[in-house]
């Protein structure tokens, strides 16, 4: 078997906004295995400033790993430990190959068109007026959950955007997430919190910084709507530190992606431990390209959630990978008659 990695540049259509910044770029990451006349794509979604693998050695890690690749998935898998996204990406590589259609790692009712996956709606942040564009076209387009990003215009602004929200739909009609991407200030968490109450929110994600767990705890606790753990997830890689934090901060729910949590393997761990402990979960895409987002999709399908799931990410960019994957009134189908456009790595399927 041969192994080798490519980077890849994906390019915002619009720069988009989240409280760490504008983003115009991203980088990703992919792994391709060669057997037998046989090719296997694997694709290892890094975000910078975020993942727990970017690290300067991030690179020399996937020089590393297709230098082993002899070793399998599964050795692989447990000796790449603290780089997730490169986890997510030998998983994705190894069911590929041993696929007969390299794009077609989880054959079901969703790869058969037959049934699709309900998705929220995401709102990049930005100024008001752009915010309250996206907004409209989101509920335009059927979206009953959508989720906006909050944290980084002044927050009169946007609970005025929650106003025009709840104005014109009520919480039976339209689902509201916000992430706050941990941008509140731990003393006046809280307090926002309470503001926000009013406008029947479905959940908060991350309302302040990650490892304030003592403070995040308190918050869970206190908190007069659910609080949904997102950053607090990264780069808790073995089994006994997920469940140890899972019992300190006792959150409503967690968000899962792959890309961040140690790919299939890892997510499957996090959703035993919150079942275990009755706390709600759904799992998102993390900008990743097309290749990426299709097998986090199938995967996601097979684990029968009935939650609107975060996975509506793959219009984002310029030069993204023509596939199967659509969205139609807020839910995601899989069209088999559309082909698969990644020359890049091997001939359309």
């Amino acid at each position: 078997m041969k192994a080798s990695y490519h980077q890849y540049m994906l390019e915002f259509k619009r720069p988009s906004g989240t409280s760490r910044g504008i983003m115009t770029q991203k980088e990703t990451w992919f792994i391709v295995l060669e057997e037998n006349g046989k090719k296997g794509i694997g694709e290892c979604g890094i975000l910078r400033g975020l993942s727990a693998d970017d690290r300067p050695d991030y690179e020399e890690k996937l020089q590393w790993t297709c230098d082993n690749i002899h070793l399998g998935k599964d050795q692989l898998w447990d000796a790449l430990l603290e780089f997730p996204s490169i986890q997510f990406g030998i998983e994705m590589a190894f069911l590929s190959l041993q696929s007969e259609n390299p794009y077609l790692l989880f054959p079901s009712d969703f790869t058969t068109t037959s049934q699709s996956i309900v998705i929220n709606g995401l709102v990049w942040m930005g100024e008001e007026a752009f915010m309250k564009q996206q907004i409209e076209e989101k509920l335009a387009d059927g979206f009953t959950c959508i989720k906006l990003k909050i944290g980084a215009i002044d927050f009169q602004k946007e609970l005025d955007l929650l106003q025009f929200i709840r104005s014109h739909f009520s919480a039976e009609q339209i689902e509201i997430r916000v992430d706050a991407n941990g941008a509140f200030a731990l003393d006046e968490a809280l307090d926002k919190l309470n503001q926000l109450n009013k406008f029947q929110l479905h959940s908060i994600e991350q309302p302040i910084k990650k490892g304030n767990i003592k403070a995040m705890s308190d918050l869970c606790l206190e908190t007069p709507f659910p609080i949904a753990l997102d950053e607090e997830l990264i780069g808790v890689f073995s089994l006994a530190e997920k469940e140890k934090l899972i019992q300190e901060i006792k959150p409503q729910y967690i968000i899962l992606k792959p890309s961040f949590v140690g790919g299939f393997k890892g997510t499957q761990e996090w959703i035993t431990l919150a079942e275990k402990y009755n706390i709600g979960w759904w799992i998102t895409s993390a900008l990743e390209s097309n290749i990426g987002l299709n097998a986090i999709a199938q995967w996601t399908f097979l684990q029968n959630s009935a939650m609107p799931q975060g996975l509506g990410t793959g219009a984002l960019y310029t030069n993204n990978f023509d596939c199967p994957l659509e969205v139609t009134k807020g839910q995601l189908w899989y069209d088999k008659t559309k082909k698969w456009d990644a020359n890049l790595f091997f001939p359309a399927q």
